[in-house]
């Protein structure tokens, strides 16, 4: 029914949009200060998707967050995305896993095709290892309404890796949902100071129980397992870490 109600908004708008311009053609245009009928108008808007503190079964706590923001219209847009975490208790600086700066164009309903640059290393120090890369990606949304953002980068070294994050808001309440997320990664190289392997990098799913204050402030809590295979698998435990976990997190969603 929201289909068939945007469609005939659609046709009407686009009806109007004719009938103005036929009226203009015949001397009856509407007066100056009027806007054109079918303006795209600018704007944007930041979210924080996840803002949150995780507690693992294994390892140290953690704050969490994963960012994005844009500006432009329904076809043209930059977005601003950052994904990073401050671990607790190691003595080092919040570290960005990712901080991206894209050019978005519309290419069908629903769908985003983005390219451009990312940076992995310190928030504003030298504490972990840095690197930039080149970065292409697909976000947008599949039938029944889950949400992906797909991507591939290729950093300042050449080497190639994959990533792929889902969710889906499950409403149980027109305040309350549940939603199920998964992420996985994959590499085409080995990278050692990043603790990247070839091959299958991890899986992380998890799910979190929200609530909606506003449409703009969700509190939630949920839980994630979490495991990584392969090469990667074997650098973290010669490394002293797990290759699998669990844990459970409290955070909250922002929009602005």
């Amino acid at each position: 029914m929201k289909i068939k109600r945007y469609l005939a908004y659609t046709s009407a708008m686009l009806a109007m949009a004719v009938a103005t311009t036929a009226q203009a053609e015949d001397g009856y245009a509407a007066p100056d200060d009027w806007p054109p009928p079918m303006t795209e108008h600018k704007m944007g808007m930041a979210l924080f998707d996840r803002l949150e503190y995780s507690v693992p079964d294994k390892g140290q706590d953690a704050m969490v967050w994963d960012f994005q923001g844009w500006y432009g219209g329904d076809v043209n847009r930059v977005y601003l995305k950052s994904e990073g975490e401050n671990v607790q208790g190691d003595g080092e600086d919040a570290e960005f896993e990712s901080l991206e700066l894209l050019y978005s164009r519309l290419i069908a309903d629903f769908w985003e095709l983005q390219g451009g640059i990312g940076y992995q290393g310190g928030v504003f120090s030298d504490d972990h290892n840095e690197r930039t890369y080149g970065v292409i990606s697909l976000l947008g949304v599949m039938p029944y309404g889950i949400e992906t953002d797909a991507a591939v980068q290729v950093s300042d070294e050449g080497d190639l890796a994959a990533s792929f994050e889902g969710e889906y808001d499950l409403r149980l309440t027109q305040r309350l949902y549940l939603q199920p997320r998964t992420e996985i990664a994959v590499a085409a190289s080995e990278v050692k100071e990043f603790g990247v392997g070839e091959g299958l990098n991890s899986v992380r799913v998890g799910l979190r129980l929200g609530y909606e204050v506003t449409r703009r402030v969700a509190p939630y809590v949920g839980a994630y397992w979490e495991k990584e295979y392969g090469d990667t698998a074997d650098l973290s435990r010669a490394s002293g870490d797990s290759s699998e976990d669990t844990g459970v997190v409290a955070g909250v969603r922002l929009m602005f």
